[in-house]
C-alpha cells in the first residue's frame, strides 16, 4: 500500500505524466473541456472514493456515511443557491445520466419527446438513434432555420403541436446563441409536456450571470459539472419541488447504485468557487474572449456559423474553404491546439469527417488569457489551416503555441515526464 505510482504502475504514471505536459503545452480550445482548480482535483483523489454511500443524506443503505452526508449536502444546498432551484440531486454520475434519470422521471418508455438535432447542435442524448434517448422514447426532431441558423421556434411548435411529445428538450453541444427559454416553456405547455434543458454547455455562463437562465422556466435543469462550470466531469439535475422525489427516485435507485462521493465531494468544491464574486469575472471573459476569437477568425476570411457566439464556443464552417473538419482538426492538433470537428446545420459531410470545427474559450480563459490572446490564437488557427499539409510550418507554429501556454501556468505541481 506504500508503493507510489510510478512504482507501482510505472506505464500508467508515465501516461498520467506525459498528459500533464500536453496539458501545460498546448492549447484546449474545446469547448467542453475545462481545467479544474487544485482544490477540485484534491477531493477528486480524495480518500472519499473508498465510501459506499447508496441512498441520500440521512437515509443510507450503508453505515459509516455521516460525511458523505456532510458534502453532499454541501454540494446540493450550493447547487440550489447558485441557480436558484428548489431541488437539486448532485448523484448522476454524468450528463447523459443526468439526462436519462430526468427522462425517467417524468416519462414511459415509447414515449415520443420532441429534441434539437444533432447536426444542427444538439446532443446524442436528446433523442439520437445511437443513443437510450433514441431506442427507448419515439425521438422527433426541432432544427435551426437555414437563414439564420437560429434556433426556428415556429417549426418547434408546429411538431410539438403534430407530434405531441410528452418531453421538449432544450439545450445542445453545439450552438453558440441565446435560449429563449420562456417561449419554449409556453410551447411545452401548449402540448402539455414537461419541459427539459439541459444547459451543461452553458452552466457556468449562467452561474456567472452572462447568459440568462432556463432554471426559473424548466421543470427540470440538468447539467454537467466540468464545461463551464469548472468542476470535475459529473452530473446535475436541478428541479421543481413537485418533481423532487421522482426525479431522486429516477437516479437512486433506477439509474445508479453508489455515488461517486469523491466527486461528489468534488462538486461541492467546485460549486463553492462558482458562489464566488471571482467567479462573475471568469464568466464574463469566457464570452469576451469567445466574441474576439470568433471575429479574429472572420477577419482572416473565416464563415463562423450564425455569423458569431453568445457564448462560450463557436462553429468554424471549414469546408467552405475545401476543408474537411476532420483535416482541419488533424492539423490544428499537430500545431498543439486541440479542438474537435463537428457537423455545422445542412451539413454536406458525414459526422466523422464533418464541414466544422467546434472551438470553445473557457479552458483558455481559466489560465488567465484574455482578448490580446485570443487574436493571436486566432490568426495560428487561420495560419495552421492554410498550411495543413506542411507539417513543418505546423511544427513552427506548435513551438511558439508552447511559448504562450508557458507564460500561463497551469498547475504548480507540474512536472516533466519521466525517463
Amino acid at each position: 500500500m506504500s508503493l507510489t505510482l510510478a512504482q507501482a504502475d510505472p506505464d500508467v504514471a508515465a501516461a498520467l505524466d506525459h498528459e500533464t505536459l500536453r496539458q501545460h503545452e498546448g492549447l484546449e480550445m474545446i469547448a467542453s473541456e475545462n481545467f479544474v482548480s487544485e482544490a477540485v482535483l484534491e477531493a477528486a483523489g480524495s480518500i472519499f472514493t473508498n465510501k459506499y454511500a447508496e441512498g441520500y443524506p440521512g437515509r443510507r443503505y450503508y453505515g459509516g456515511c455521516e460525511f458523505s452526508d456532510v458534502v453532499e449536502n454541501l454540494a446540493r444546498d450550493r447547487a440550489k443557491q447558485l441557480f436558484g432551484a428548489e431541488h437539486a440531486n448532485v448523484q448522476p454520475h454524468s450528463g447523459s445520466q443526468a439526462n436519462a434519470s430526468a427522462y425517467a422521471a417524468v416519462i414511459q418508455a415509447g414515449d415520443t419527446i420532441l429534441g434539437l438535432d444533432l447536426s444542427h447542435g444538439g446532443h446524442l442524448t436528446h433523442g439520437h438513434k445511437l443513443s437510450f434517448s433514441g431506442k427507448l422514447y419515439r425521438p422527433t426532431f426541432y432544427g435551426v432555420r437555414r437563414d439564420t441558423e437560429l434556433i426556428d421556434y415556429d417549426q418547434m411548435e408546429e411538431i410539438a403541436e403534430r407530434e405531441k411529445p410528452k418531453a421538449i428538450i432544450g439545450g445542445g453541444s453545439a450552438y453558440p446563441r441565446l435560449w429563449d427559454f420562456a417561449r419554449m416553456r409556453q410551447i411545452a405547455d401548449k402540448v402539455g409536456a414537461t419541459y427539459i434543458f439541459d444547459m451543461a454547455h452553458i452552466a457556468g455562463l449562467v452561474a456567472g450571470g452572462v447568459h440568462p437562465s432556463p432554471v426559473p422556466h424548466a421543470h427540470i435543469t440538468t447539467t454537467t459539472t466540468h464545461k463551464t462550470l469548472r468542476g470535475p466531469r459529473s452530473g446535475l439535475i436541478l428541479c421543481e419541488q413537485t418533481l423532487a422525489t421522482a426525479v431522486d427516485k429516477a437516479v437512486f435507485p433506477g439509474q445508479q447504485g453508489g455515488p461517486l462521493m469523491h466527486i461528489v465531494a468534488a462538486k461541492a468544491v467546485a460549486l463553492g468557487e462558482a458562489l464566488r464574486p471571482e467567479f462573475k469575472t471568469y464568466a464574463a471573459q469566457i464570452v469576451a474572449n469567445a466574441k474576439v476569437l470568433a471575429a479574429t477568425l472572420q477577419m482572416a476570411g473565416f464563415r463562423i456559423v450564425s455569423g458569431g457566439t453568445d457564448n462560450h464556443l463557436m462553429l468554424v464552417d471549414v469546408f467552405e474553404k475545401g476543408i474537411l473538419g476532420s483535416e482541419a482538426e488533424l492539423a490544428l492538433g499537430k500545431a498543439g491546439i486541440t479542438v474537435n470537428k463537428n457537423t455545422i446545420p445542412f451539413d454536406v459531410n458525414p459526422p466523422m469527417k464533418a464541414s466544422g470545427i467546434r472551438i470553445g474559450t473557457p479552458a483558455m480563459t481559466t489560465r488567465g488569457m484574455k482578448e490580446p490572446e485570443m487574436v493571436v490564437i486566432g490568426a495560428w488557427i487561420a495560419k495552421a489551416l492554410e498550411q495543413r499539409n506542411d507539417d513543418a510550418a505546423l511544427e513552427r507554429i506548435r513551438k511558439e503555441v508552447a511559448e504562450l501556454a508557458n507564460r500561463f501556468p497551469l498547475y504548480a505541481w507540474r512536472r516533466a515526464p519521466r525517463t
